[in-house]
């Protein structure tokens, strides 16, 4: 089973008053940063491939290299396993982001089949893949699949936005702000989403750009 799915913005309005009656500080960040964006996708390998291409790159470089792998033609699996890597690099791509391409298009995901599947299913068949993490495999959870409860807490900026919105003496690691968002379920996607969109609010509140 999977559980809440969020596909419209009727969904994420349905889960932001959720956690507005169980967390009074999100009903104050909803006002503040107002409704998060849906940010929906097609699931899919191209949705894992822009993933691994924006890895460790700046929004602009990663944007910058998937358009000259479109412009190539090396948006697909075949085409991606089927490339030397001399086409590949030369679209931008480290040869280690080349190799995980080339893992990606060879390991036979059933991308139907995850729609479906159990949120924890879906993240351990993604890290099985080379250059596939945790955080990568519930991005892909959480905006692919639209899953509600998934909430990607080794994300940086989700754990400066909670240190922030909840004033707390540091910034939570990773197993820190999961035991934080347990009282969150089941719509931690959507306090994802919430926090995201405050990190934003706060940091031009402090010029940072």
């Amino acid at each position: 089973m999977t559980g809440r799915l969020i596909e419209t913005e009727n969904d994420l309005a349905e889960g932001v008053a959720w956690l507005a009656t169980r967390e009074a500080r999100f009903a104050e960040i909803a006002a503040l940063a107002g409704p998060p964006p849906l940010r929906r996708r097609t699931d899919g390998f191209e949705a894992l491939l822009d993933a691994i291409v924006s890895q460790q790159v700046s929004v602009a470089a990663g944007a910058a290299i998937r358009a000259r792998l479109d412009a190539a033609g090396l948006c697909a699996a075949g085409a991606v396993a089927a490339a030397d890597d001399d086409a590949l690099r030369a679209c931008g791509l480290s040869r280690q982001k080349a190799r995980y391409l080339r893992a990606l298009a060879a390991a036979g995901i059933d991308y139907a089949a995850l729609r479906t599947a159990p949120d924890e299913v879906v993240v351990q068949t993604l890290v099985e893949v080379p250059g596939i993490g945790r955080w990568t495999a519930e991005i892909y959870a959480l905006f692919a699949l639209g899953r509600a409860d998934i909430l990607p807490a080794g994300d940086l900026a989700l754990q400066e936005a909670a240190r922030l919105a909840f004033a707390l003496p540091g910034r939570p690691r990773e197993a820190g702000l999961r035991a934080m968002a347990a009282d969150w379920a089941p719509w931690r996607g959507v306090a994802a989403r919430l926090l995201w969109a405050y990190y934003r609010v706060a940091k031009e509140r402090e010029g940072v750009r």
